[in-house]
């Protein structure tokens, strides 16, 4: 299928989420969590909130300033999978800091988050790492979660064996 029909299939497919959503409560932000999974990369892109804002009714500007409000919502491609690390002021006395840099290497991904990045997706696309502020288990940091399933505890040795099993990953020589 080339992207043409791609885009075709998954124009219509928005087209069906706003005629089902259409003067519900909260239709705007179905509306757009619904499109957002309609993307194999996880994220809403400008076309489809283009598409969105033409057919709502919705101006763009307004759409944006959801889409950018709520952090569930995506603007760039992500990953199949999602690791993200807790850097609250617990886990981050027990490590978590260098966990995100280790993450980093498992991977084979010199890009590490910089000062005002929340996330960033390997270059394979196969995952997203981001931090978060706190997940609430101080007691058990460092914490981790994959794929929104929360691992305590963590050393390097522990995420890297969770990724292996998880995907065809393998490291690199």
């Amino acid at each position: 299928m080339d992207g043409t029909q791609t885009l075709s299939r998954e124009s219509k497919d928005i087209d069906s989420l706003i005629t089902k959503h259409k003067g519900r409560h909260g239709e705007l932000l179905s509306i757009l969590e619904q499109t957002q999974l309609l993307n194999e990369h996880k994220y809403l892109s400008e076309e489809a909130l283009r598409q969105v804002a033409r057919r709502t009714g919705v101006p763009l500007s307004r759409i944006y300033n959801v889409v950018t409000f709520y952090s569930f919502f995506n603007l760039k491609p992500q990953g199949k999978h999602t690791l993200t690390v807790c850097r609250g002021t617990a886990c981050h006395t027990k490590g978590s800091k260098a966990l995100l840099d280790d993450v980093g290497l498992i991977l084979n991904c010199s890009k590490a988050l910089g000062e005002g990045e929340s996330f960033y997706t390997t270059p394979d696309n196969q995952f997203t790492i981001s931090t978060v502020a706190c997940f609430g288990q101080c007691a058990l940091a460092p914490v981790v979660a994959i794929d929104g399933v929360i691992y305590s505890n963590m050393t390097t040795t522990k995420v890297q064996k969770l990724l292996s099993r998880m995907s065809k990953w393998r490291k690199q020589p």
